[in-house]
């Protein structure tokens, strides 16, 4: 697999409200929200976009409930590492299995256009194999 950047970085928050009064109102980082509790920027120098990604909405890309599950660690971030195109994921994710990697979900077209596929490392974090044409840019 070609991995071409280092596309997202975003906490995973249980309590997204005191997630935001750190990032955003301590920290002052250009966050702007969805209106459904996601914030991000693809304005901080460094980071090609970086998050606030409630667990809700987490446990719902990875198993479709809202509810992280309880024979899983609780993870406390996501990571994303994009390739060059949205063809390359399905090869990177096998790629992944075949050396052993559970994935949570296969790869799949979010509804903003992300091709994704996520697995969780050792460590617990989410780990995303995806292309995001608005970050080839």
């Amino acid at each position: 697999m070609n991995i071409e950047f280092l596309a997202t970085v975003a906490v995973i928050a249980p309590d997204p409200t005191n997630s935001r009064n750190l990032y955003i109102d301590a920290l002052g980082l250009p966050l702007q929200g969805e209106g459904d509790g996601y914030y991000h920027s693809e304005q901080i120098a460094g980071c090609k976009s970086f998050g606030i990604w409630p667990l809700s909405q987490a446990a719902q890309a990875c198993f479709g409930t809202d509810q992280w599950p309880q024979e899983r660690p609780v993870p406390q971030v996501s990571i994303e590492f994009d390739v060059d195109s949205a063809a390359a994921v399905s090869p990177a994710a096998l790629e992944l299995e075949r050396a052993g990697h559970e994935l949570l979900h296969g790869p799949r077209e979010e509804p903003w256009g992300q091709t994704v596929a996520r697995l969780q490392s050792p460590e617990g974090a989410i780990v995303g194999i995806s292309y995001a044409p608005a970050l080839h840019t």
